[in-house]
């Protein structure tokens, strides 16, 4: 049985409301069905039900020990179609504070941020299947974004990234 992709995560956070506030003025997802203690939020140009759930469990929480002395999830990973979404994002993550780091992964272009509760997402661009040569490692390297843009072009589509409203082929 063959997975297809990654429908929606589900986070516990502090705050619902202040996490959904959050995911929608600097990411701009879309609240699709609020409670008091949880939210659901869909991306921008998504078609699942919904991306995020957010579940709220009180002020007293404390940060989450994974990584440091727990397993647990590091980040999750959005997808934005162009360059020029990944450098918009950079300036809206900047401004909230947010922004943690930006590295280049060779077919990757990553931002890393921090929501409202410390919980680390990545907003990445995918280098187009056909301009990757099979000499292309993976690297951590530091992200030029405006070298990037010049390279690619500000408005080319990225690997995975497709027209809304269309199927991923």
């Amino acid at each position: 049985m063959p997975i297809r992709g990654l429908n929606h995560a589900v986070l516990f956070v502090r705050d619902a409301q202040r996490s959904a506030a959050f995911y929608r003025d600097v990411l701009g997802f879309r609240e699709i069905a609020s409670m008091p203690n949880a939210v659901f939020m869909r991306a921008p140009d998504s078609d699942n039900d919904h991306d995020l759930g957010l579940f709220g469990i009180g002020d007293a929480a404390v940060a989450s020990p994974a990584g440091r002395s727990s397993v647990g999830l590091y980040h999750l990973a959005w997808e934005v179609p162009t360059l020029a979404d990944l450098a918009d994002h950079r300036v809206r993550l900047s401004e909230a504070g947010a922004l943690v780091g930006a590295s280049d992964h060779g077919t990757t272009k990553a931002l890393y941020a921090k929501d409202p509760d410390g919980l680390e997402f990545e907003v990445s661009w995918l280098v187009p299947h056909e301009l990757i040569d099979d000499g292309a490692e993976m690297a951590t390297l530091p992200l030029d974004l405006d070298a990037e843009i010049e390279r690619y072009g500000a408005d080319r589509v990225g690997a995975l990234s497709r027209v809304p409203g269309t199927a991923r082929t």
